[in-house]
């Protein structure tokens, strides 16, 4: 089975979990090796020219595939060659700002902006940027896109918030503690399970502690 480059299995199960079968063999192994997550760190930097090269005549493919994989020099090279680069997106919306956000590549991220990134492009199943870079607590991107003026508040198609997808983290508190600590936070959204951020981190973090720090400014009941 053929995913999209850029697929993001564990958004996937956050926000479609409930629609997958349980006790079926994942197809997932079977992707070709050169679109594997992997870790970038064991790949030379002839691995990475040789993949770029590959994707040369596709430029918003390279910028999607650049801004995931941290390669800035390239990222910035196509922006500068063709500005409206920067918000071309995937068949799943993911713009090079989403790619960046989810990765923690803050360089890229603030660059993208700096060139006019639209921080409120939504996926196809309503994620922001902000969205992925609090699902996966990347902090200091998360404090750039606030700054910017990204919608602490923002739904996705499943009302999933921000602080909602903090929340559900175990590796995200600084994440989780930024996001309560911004004034026109609404603590007490819920999702389309009827859920708060409150009820997400108790039941999947230990963090649920910082709620009740901030109870009486964030209106969490």
């Amino acid at each position: 089975m053929e995913f999209p480059e850029g697929f993001n299995q564990l958004e996937l199960l956050e926000s479609h979990g409930h629609m997958i079968p349980v006790g079926m063999e994942s197809a997932w192994d079977e992707e070709e090796e050169e679109d594997s997550e992997g870790d970038d760190s064991q790949h030379s930097e002839e691995w990475f020219q040789q993949q770029e090269l590959k994707r040369k005549d596709n430029p918003e493919e390279l910028m999607l595939w650049a801004a995931e994989k941290n390669r800035l020099s390239t990222v910035q090279h196509l922006a500068v060659s063709d500005p409206s680069l920067v918000n071309c997106h995937d068949d799943d919306g993911y713009t090079p700002l989403h790619r960046a956000s989810y990765s923690g590549h803050t360089l890229i991220a603030s660059f993208l902006l700096d060139s006019g990134a639209d921080l409120h492009a939504r996926t196809v199943d309503g994620w922001t940027p902000l969205h992925s870079a609090s699902h996966w607590g990347h902090t200091a991107i998360v404090s750039n896109l606030l700054h910017r003026g990204s919608e602490v508040n923002a739904m996705t198609n499943g009302q999933l918030t921000p602080l909602q997808l903090a929340a559900g983290n175990p590796a995200a508190p600084q994440t989780l503690e930024l996001l309560l600590s911004q004034r026109t936070l609404q603590a007490g959204l819920r999702n389309s399970a009827g859920e708060m951020a409150y009820d997400i981190a108790l039941r999947k973090t230990a963090h649920y502690s910082l709620f009740e720090i901030t109870e009486p400014c964030n209106n969490v009941y």
